[in-house]
């Protein structure tokens, strides 16, 4: 089974939510932090997944202790901690405070992979994804195992702050997960005393971001002491100040999420496909009028191929053999040149599909017959496949 390959018994997962930023210091997981207890107050079922493995910071915002692993339920799956009704997993649960996670990029895939499908979660209205900073291998993993349901931009005013968080958001635009807004943080500094607002990081840059990139204006939240405060003790804002200014702004951006739609017109994701037995097929979804063109909302498979059926009412059908010598994988391109290493000769017309798994919002993985199994099919090489003569791609 492909590393990327789903499990055929995947349960069905919670609505998931990434909170991101193109670079550190911008107070991304305060605002996870704060946002998902705001979330939690309004009655719905919250949960965590601090995924900055190597600087997880999230337990201890929450006021969870660090110190004791968390216990197993009976079916092996681990429980999460929770606290101001929200549940977390981090891996700060899994080590002693000051010691690092000294991780290559495989274990840190595992650890991921482990803290969403392996931990007992109940039933969740909505899992936020904590992300640490910038546009890496683990934002890759995560975009790639799990159908997001969107993602949400932290960022500061200032110009440097903004050019980097412009390109979060082209990433996750590239793997077909929905820019649900941007979040201006540290939006001008309100005096204790006084009362008067000092632009610190300049002002407005978060929503000019947003109008240039044409995705929503979530809100801005004040820099504020109270804040930092607030994480030292383990009381997030919106519980100790909840008439701050910054807590009304957290509160605000909230109500925002939780009334933002959840992906329609798509198959239902994840999925593993065994096509010997029909075993994990997706069930297909209702088309949309006007739907994405990228959008799948079918697959079936007969003796001439594979069907995919769009959401635009397009239909494409392909003959395994044809896909095959489509892959773009590096065993049969070059990595450096995108020129062809597969020999089209070396594929045996007879060549089946063996697997379907899906990856992400965005492309297929596939299993053929001669064991071949790395290759990942964007939806967007998909269509532009569309009527080609294969043999010459």
């Amino acid at each position: 089974m492909s590393e990327r390959e789903p499990s055929a018994g995947s349960a069905r997962l919670p609505r998931m939510i990434a909170v991101s930023s193109g670079k550190g210091g911008v107070g991304k997981s305060t605002v996870t932090v704060n946002l998902a207890v705001a979330l939690a107050r309004t009655g719905q079922r919250i949960g965590i997944v601090d995924a900055d493995i190597y600087g997880p910071s999230v337990p201890g915002m929450l006021g969870i202790a660090a110190d004791t692993p968390p216990a197993m339920s009976p079916d092996r799956k681990v429980i999460p901690s929770e606290a101001f009704d929200v549940k977390v997993i981090s891996m700060a649960m899994l080590s002693d405070d000051d010691a690092p996670a000294i991780l290559r990029g495989p274990m840190v895939t595992k650890y991921l992979q482990m803290f969403v499908r392996q931990v007992d979660w109940g039933e969740l209205d909505l899992l936020l994804l904590d992300l640490p900073p910038g546009t890496g291998d683990i934002q890759l993993t995560l975009a790639q195992a799990f159908p997001l349901a969107g993602a949400v931009v932290v960022t500061t005013p200032q110009d440097v702050s903004l050019k980097i968080a412009r390109r979060g958001v082209r990433m996750m635009e590239q793997v077909n997960v929905p820019i649900l807004g941007v979040v201006e943080n540290m939006s001008g500094f309100t005096c204790p005393s006084c009362g008067t607002v000092t632009n610190i990081f300049h002002q407005g840059g978060g929503e000019a971001a947003a109008e240039q990139l044409d995705v929503d204006f979530l809100g801005r939240v004040p820099l504020d002491p109270a804040i930092v405060d607030a994480g030292d003790d383990g009381r997030p804002l919106v519980v100790s100040q909840p008439e701050s200014p910054a807590a009304s702004a957290y509160r605000s951006i909230a109500d925002a999420l939780g009334a933002a739609p959840s992906l329609e017109g798509g198959i239902v994701t994840p999925f593993a496909w065994t096509l010997s037995d029909g075993s994990g097929k997706p069930a297909p979804a209702t088309p949309i009028s006007g739907g994405a063109p990228d959008r799948l909302v079918r697959l079936d498979h007969d003796q001439a191929g594979l069907i995919l059926h769009w959401a635009d009412g397009q239909e494409q059908r392909f003959v395994p053999r044809d896909l095959r010598i489509a892959c773009q994988c590096a065993k049969c391109r070059d990595e450096i040149t995108g020129n062809r290493v597969l020999a089209p000769d070396s594929v045996s017309r007879g060549i089946a599909i063996t697997r379907i798994w899906s990856v992400g919002n965005y492309a297929l993985g596939m299993a053929f017959s001669d064991g071949h199994d790395t290759g990942i099919y964007t939806f967007e090489q998909l269509r532009g496949l569309r009527g080609a003569t294969l043999e010459d791609v």
